[in-house]
């Protein structure tokens, strides 16, 4: 019996360009041909083209098919090896799952860690907030990570965030200073609440100097002249304070140079 590319692709319910291609990179042999030039196939390749489409289907790559040769009809080692990808990846989408889920039901940011965003969900935040909030995501341990997460979720607005927010650029000094003198108190309050956030840099991946180096640079990108000083004037006004609770370096703690 001989069938043609056509017939055969349409016996093993594949294409004619997929039969093509596994000519091409080696998994099906070139079958011989007629007196009029074209293929005849026989049952050693349609046999072979339904083993292809097999492992094709259970989610094996080209080059698995390709490393496991024509004569091994039961694979165990690369079946196995399949299966543990296939539950790594079942985990990895239940976990997406319930991410999304959280995502649709709360309306939260998908910028956020899933642990993040609920918290922020119910804090106003700025859009430079918010920015800064995803850039420390990824430089903050996970201790510091849950500090920040509590203190979002259980700080109530203070009516001077709106004010920091739309602070202009060109603010005179009297401004930011009186600005900082009443933002300060609303700060301390949160650090004696939130002791874990005293240390922000203790369990960082990349160490303190790294963590200060980024929000440094993340700060002077997302706010403006008299915003970063208004920052600056918080941590000496909070630098100058007893409470062993506040922290003697922040994120507020940024030089002349946004570091």
């Amino acid at each position: 019996m001989a069938w043609s590319t056509r017939e055969i692709a349409e016996l093993a319910g594949t294409s004619l360009r997929a039969v093509r291609h596994y000519h091409e990179v080696g998994l099906l042999s070139e079958p011989e041909r007629r007196a009029n030039g074209y293929k005849q196939y026989g049952v050693t390749h349609l046999v072979r083209l339904l083993r292809i489409k097999r492992l094709v289907d259970l989610g094996f790559s080209l080059s698995q098919i390709a490393a496991m040769g024509n004569d091994d009809d039961h694979p165990e080692k690369a079946l196995r090896t399949l299966d543990a990808e296939l539950a790594a990846t079942i985990e990895r989408l239940q976990r997406v799952r319930v991410e999304l889920g959280l995502i649709l039901k709360r309306g939260t940011p998908t910028d956020l860690p899933a642990e993040f965003a609920s918290a922020a969900a119910g804090a106003a935040m700025s859009d430079a907030d918010r920015s800064l909030v995803v850039v420390m995501t990824r430089v903050l341990g996970p201790q510091s990570l849950q500090a920040y997460a509590d203190m979002l979720q259980d700080t109530p607005t203070d009516p001077t965030d709106r004010e920091f927010d739309d602070l202009p650029a060109d603010s005179d000094e009297r401004t930011r200073q009186n600005l900082a003198e009443r933002i300060a108190p609303h700060i301390r309050n949160i650090y004696a609440k939130h002791p874990g956030l005293a240390a922000p840099h203790t369990d960082a991946r990349g160490g303190d100097r790294f963590v200060t180096k980024t929000a440094g640079a993340a700060i002077r990108e997302l706010y403006n002249p008299a915003q970063i000083d208004v920052m600056r004037r918080i941590h000496a006004l909070l630098a100058d304070t007893p409470d062993e609770s506040i922290p003697g370096g922040s994120a507020l703690a940024v030089d002349d140079d946004g570091r």
